[in-house]
């Protein structure tokens, strides 16, 4: 058995998010195969246990958005990412309950309180979450796909701040807005003005070699707090990191140039000797239910979504 297949059959070892992400991205199955996985996401592991959790009124935490991890937003997001089926029983069931049940009452500015949960709030990394999660349920978010075309600054970008005098542009919120664009295109979507924006926002990224200011110096901290950006994290909730957005130009079907290969040998070094890559940080909150994965231990989700920019930056580049 060589490196890489020990690896892999690390990984196939893990929930069935992971496995049916592996499966139709380094396994080399047939599509039913893939499916098959894919279909345990709403039934077993951490998918199940998250669709458990969703309360009568439609909502997990009780609420559209809170500052921990375990509301219906946050929930959704992480859904997204386990690839929970949209088609599926439990997603429609799930999402059905949401747009019948939640508003943002009690959630964000009261201006919002009547809004629907597809209908989003104020905030655009906010609402790029919600319009990520919308687009890939099924939901029509053509509404706040058009308020975050209206939000782009100068540079590119976006920024949760723009509406207190912020010019200058976020990754935390424009990573958030780009995923949202993307999925809404990739789901039916089909506006020249939304993949202008998207492409737009993807160069203020690439612009700055995924993690370097305008001038050039790396910029070391998030200053809101956050994990340096070169330090990986799962999930990621509204935090960027480098191989977020990575993984954001790969789902894009961008072709590697040099201003990536900084990032892209950033991951690459950090493998450990078995072929694996560790958690290195995760954020403070309540997590809806614990992914069994612990920081400075290797970890599943971060080699899975290590190998496949590698393999991306390989294939394309």
């Amino acid at each position: 058995m060589t490196g890489e297949d020990a690896v892999v059959g690390w990984l196939l070892e893990g929930d069935p998010a992971v496995r049916w992400q592996v499966l139709r991205e380094l396994g080399g199955v047939g599509e039913e195969e893939v499916a098959a996985e894919r279909a345990r996401v709403g039934v077993e592991g951490v998918g199940a246990r998250l669709l458990a959790l969703q309360g009568d009124d439609g909502a997990w935490g009780g609420v559209a958005w809170n500052r921990g991890w375990d509301s219906t937003m946050h929930v959704l997001m992480l859904l997204r990412e386990l690839g929970l089926d949209p088609a599926g029983e439990p997603a429609r069931t799930a999402v059905g309950l949401v747009r019948e049940k939640v508003t943002w009452r009690g959630s964000r500015p009261e201006e919002s309180d009547a809004n629907g949960f597809f209908e989003g709030e104020v905030e655009p990394c906010i609402n790029g979450q919600v319009a990520a999660v919308g687009a890939y349920f099924g939901e029509d978010v053509r509404g706040l796909v058009d308020r975050l075309l209206g939000e782009q600054l100068g540079d590119g970008g976006w920024n949760c701040e723009a509406e207190i005098g912020a010019t200058r542009s976020s990754f935390n919120t424009t990573i958030c807005v780009l995923e949202a664009l993307l999925e809404w295109e990739n789901h039916g979507g089909a506006a020249p003005e939304v993949t202008e924006a998207r492409l737009r926002g993807q160069e203020y990224l690439l612009a700055r070699r995924l993690f370097r200011r305008s001038t050039g110096e790396v910029i070391e901290r998030d200053r809101k707090g956050g994990s340096d950006w070169t330090r990986f994290a799962f999930p990621t909730w509204w935090h960027y990191d480098v191989l977020r957005g990575l993984e954001y130009l790969r789902s894009a079907d961008v072709t590697p140039d040099e201003r990536v290969a900084e990032a892209i040998d950033l991951v690459a070094s950090k493998r450990d000797d078995d072929g694996r890559w560790a958690l290195e940080t995760s954020y403070p909150g309540t997590m809806p239910v614990e992914l069994g994965e612990t920081v400075g231990q290797p970890s599943r989700w971060i080699t899975l979504r290590a190998l496949r920019v590698l393999d991306w930056c390989a294939q394309r580049g």
